[in-house]
């Protein structure tokens, strides 16, 4: 079961990874730290979206196995809500989930 607490989630890789971002931020020199946030930036998108994908399968071997959704958002630290946009690939503002059609109103 997860930890209430943040930092008992954070496993020490990505505890590294918070470390290097920290220290990239505290970098003196403004043009060398620039230049290091553009090569982030420009890893970052696809990145993310491999990160992104990785995360769907887990979840979805997860509820494959007929795992509650409330235990996955407790062990992963988001809302229900997060979890089951998570499985169904959705992300983001909710731009590239599927419209509901809109209902016809009757003429009065």
């Amino acid at each position: 079961m997860a930890e209430k607490e943040p930092e008992g989630q954070i496993k020490k890789e990505a505890r590294r990874v918070f470390d290097a971002l920290d220290a990239v931020e505290a970098m003196e020199d403004s043009l060398e730290k620039a230049q290091v946030i553009s090569n982030l930036l420009r890893d970052q998108t696809e990145r993310t979206k491999r990160l992104k994908a990785s995360r769907q399968k887990v979840v979805q071997e997860l509820r494959s196995q007929k795992v509650p959704y409330r235990v996955i958002a407790e062990n992963l630290g988001v809302s229900i809500g997060t979890v089951q946009d998570i499985e169904r690939g959705y992300s983001g503002s909710g731009k590239n989930r599927p419209r509901k059609q809109a209902e016809e109103k009757p003429d009065k």
